[in-house]
């Protein structure tokens, strides 16, 4: 397997990584500027227009396709092309660590400008599974792959396990499996917003699947294993969806609209991430990354630029929304006032106009991380590596 082999294959890496990234920032642009239409997860069917659910929907393949990728990604680095392996852990456990570090100051104050509440939310999540793979990587790769699909297969089965507020055990559920206060009173309260549990399974199904990725592997047959993986996802999905059997705590039903109906039967949990929201995510992301080993233009180089530099991309596209929405609110004023104490917030009228605010942000931000992404990459600097 030749050199510009193994260099395409990691190319589809970065390139799903980058599509991914640009998902996200339609996403949180709705979450700047269609704020006056918030949305749960599972979203209400009776009260969200179609166009809103499918913007939401979209945004699900984030955070399970980027955790998978960090799996795959820490594999690839244990097991560099044509040199020996290498530890993973202390990559690992440093590269946590700092994510954590960023989610709790440069991540949490680019939403609202202010300190009042700490949310640990995705890079807090990513952080976390990052240092449990670098515990689980004294076990033999069959094992994390056992233990990776149990927590995945598995972790819907624990919704009866409760804790109130004041029984032990409250602090350790709520950041595995529930969603809510760690700290609900005081100068600084914190919410564990994205329970890690579910995401450090599949984080080790990720690693796990790294093997897929190695030389001795053809594109071929990885081409196949992935369609094969994708195809497997789905069928699950829809024999265990269609009759509301198990992996969602949210049943589907049918509606007078067949819109609605399509809706309600995609309408997955993400906090936890139900095994149906993972099945559908991660299956035609498979898909995705499948079609992308073959992929070439100038859209998939673009992808590519975007994906190699994703925490700097993270943090400067949350920054520039904040600055953007803060200048906008100051020079239009704001036009929906909703939320406890009256806070005012800038809203878009239509859904079209987030995606067009996200695709402007994209083309502005294309050249900063293409810099960036040659900095780095001629860069001796470890720090740089980080981002």
């Amino acid at each position: 397997m030749n050199e510009t082999t193994i260099k395409k294959r990691i190319d589809s890496i970065d390139m799903l990584r980058g599509l991914v990234i640009l998902i996200m920032l339609v996403d949180h642009a709705r979450e700047k500027f269609y704020l006056h239409k918030n949305v749960a997860d599972p979203m209400n069917i009776d009260s969200t227009d179609p166009d809103l659910f499918f913007t939401r929907l979209l945004a699900h393949f984030c955070a399970p396709i980027f955790v998978f990728l960090t799996g795959l990604s820490a594999w690839l680095y244990a097991h560099p092309a044509n040199k020996a392996p290498r530890s993973a852990q202390s990559f690992l456990l440093k590269r946590g660590l700092f994510l954590i570090l960023i989610e709790i100051t440069l991540v949490n104050f680019s939403w609202f400008a202010a300190y009042t509440t700490l949310y640990l939310q995705v890079i807090w999540a990513i952080g976390v599974s990052m240092i449990a793979l670098a515990a689980l990587l004294y076990l033999p790769r069959l094992w994390i792959a056992v233990i990776g699909l149990a927590i995945v297969l598995g972790h819907n089965a624990l919704g009866f396990i409760e804790f109130a507020p004041h029984e032990t055990g409250y602090t350790l559920w709520t950041i595995l499996h529930d969603r809510a206060f760690l700290v609900s009173e005081g100068a600084l309260k914190i919410r564990a917003s994205y329970p890690v549990l579910p995401w450090i399974g599949v984080i080790a199904v990720g690693y796990a699947a790294g093997p897929l990725f190695s030389q001795t592997v053809d594109e071929l047959t990885r081409r196949k294993t992935l369609i094969m993986g994708g195809t497997a996802c789905l069928i699950a999905l829809v024999l265990l969806r269609a009759f509301n059997i198990y992996g969602e705590s949210q049943p589907w039903q049918m509606y007078d609209e067949s819109i609605r109906s399509v809706m309600s039967f995609l309408n997955f949990t993400k906090y936890p991430p139900s095994l149906m929201f993972l099945l559908f995510t991660l299956g035609i992301g498979a898909f995705v990354l499948a079609y992308l080993e073959t992929a070439k233009s100038k859209l998939c180089a673009m992808l590519k630029t975007f994906g190699s530099v994703p925490m700097f991309f993270y943090i400067l596209h949350l920054y520039v929304l904040l600055i953007t929405y803060f200048i906008l609110s100051k020079v239009i004023g704001t036009t929906t006032v909703i939320g406890p104490n009256d806070y005012p917030y800038l809203g878009f009228p239509n859904v079209w106009l987030v995606w067009l605010a996200a695709i402007v942000l994209a083309a502005l931000l294309y050249w900063p991380c293409k810099k960036f992404s040659q900095f780095k990459h001629s860069s001796q600097s470890t720090w740089v590596k980080y981002f």
